[in-house]
């Protein structure tokens, strides 16, 4: 790192990290996060490509499997996407024959989702894909610098969603 990116100074909230004259995006803490999920991504893409899975497709089949959801709306907010985006993954699941959608008899709009044998047998081999990948790009770490990291991690999560519930606030 170029020594001028990383020096901090004092203002009106705290330390800054980041200064506008000397920002160098390649050296940003966002950078870094989309690089190592970019890379992870691509490693268990690779390895779950043999069971016909995307990088894509993985979380929602592994929700799914563990039975943490029960419509496509559920599934759709605790992936993160849209209802436009979770249909066309859903269509791409059902299709391989992972998972089972049924309209509400209740409620038309909501649509039951049931994982299937075969999405059963394919979920099986996620953590173990995950685990092994995860591993391979902590290599070399002690057991005490990984704990250090995810508290480091965890806090960064927390200030960047502190901080984004304060705007929505502001807004409202």
């Amino acid at each position: 790192m170029r020594a001028k990116s990383i020096t901090t100074k004092i203002d009106a909230q705290g330390v800054s990290f980041y200064d506008v004259e000397t920002y160098a995006p390649e050296e940003s803490i966002g950078y870094f996060m989309r690089r190592i999920l970019s890379t992870v991504a691509q490693d268990i893409e690779r390895e779950l490509e043999h069971g016909g899975l995307t990088n894509a497709q993985w979380l929602p089949l592994f929700i799914l499997a563990r039975d943490r959801v029960k419509t496509g709306a559920e599934l759709a907010r605790e992936c993160e996407l849209d209802a436009g985006a979770m249909t066309r993954l859903l269509d791409r699941l059902e299709a391989k024959g992972l998972c089972r959608r049924e309209r509400s008899l209740d409620d038309r709009r909501v649509v039951h989702l049931e994982i299937t044998k075969e999405g059963k047998q394919a979920a099986k081999l996620i953590p173990e894909v995950l685990c092994r990948v995860h591993n391979a790009a902590l290599s070399g770490f002690s057991v005490e610098e990984w704990m250090t990291l995810q508290q480091l991690l965890k806090r960064v999560l927390h200030n960047a969603q502190t901080q984004q519930v304060s705007r929505q606030e502001r807004k409202a």
